[in-house]
């Protein structure tokens, strides 16, 4: 793989999961938030294979294999079946003004720009140019943790936080070793589970998902 091509692949990745995650921010469906993470899972995968190929890594396949099927289809799918299970299709009302949220993201991204531009410093290599993009998804994971009220779309923020470690790991390192890659998927996916079980049956016994209103917990 020649660099002019490793470079436009790198940028075209990290854009596609910069742009996810913002787009993430700015909805309100939650089907198509979902959607969106499969898309955010598969560009995931594509930087995977692309840093992994250009290092020589001999896994770098399986390793975008596993990132594919977990973060772009089983994930997605476990999300999607909890929101069909509690009949939700939209995120209930914010907080905050979605323009106001929009400005949080925008400032979010810049700071880890400008967080992350120093980390880079003067190296050429273009994986390591794009950390910034990582750094941005976990900030905007965060965000959507802080602005979101139901529970799968926090969950939905919980794994954008995951994919943007998962991306600073994969530029910084050229790539994670299989075993890693597979014990930090299988964690994640037992944890969208565990919360997914949780959500159905907060939505039967209280007949919502709002996390606002959990104020104390009750024997």
């Amino acid at each position: 793989m020649s660099q002019e091509v490793f470079q436009q692949l790198v940028a075209t990745t990290t854009g596609v999961l910069l742009l996810t995650a913002i787009l993430q921010v700015w909805g309100r469906s939650l089907v198509r938030s979902i959607g969106l993470l499969a898309v955010q899972g598969a560009a995931l995968a594509g930087l995977a294979f692309t840093v992994g190929f250009h290092a020589g890594e001999p896994q770098a396949t399986l390793v975008a294999l596993i990132v594919l099927v977990m973060k772009s289809a089983v994930l997605p799918a476990a999300l999607l079946r909890s929101a069909r299970l509690t009949g939700e299709t939209r995120e209930r009302p914010a907080a905050l003004n979605p323009a106001v949220e929009l400005i949080g993201a925008a400032g979010l991204t810049l700071i880890a720009y400008i967080v992350g531009t120093p980390l880079v410093g003067d190296n050429p290599d273009p994986a390591r140019q794009a950390l910034p993009v990582g750094i941005s998804l976990v900030l905007l994971g965060f965000w959507l943790l802080l602005i979101r009220r139901s529970a799968i779309t926090q969950l939905i923020g919980f794994l954008v936080l995951d994919n943007g470690i998962a991306t600073v790991s994969f530029l910084a390192s050229s790539g994670l070793p299989l075993t890693v890659e597979l014990g930090a998927s299988l964690d994640v996916l037992l944890v969208v589970l565990i919360l997914g079980v949780f959500v159905v049956r907060m939505q039967r016994q209280q007949g919502h998902s709002d996390i606002t209103e959990l104020k104390e917990l009750h024997d």
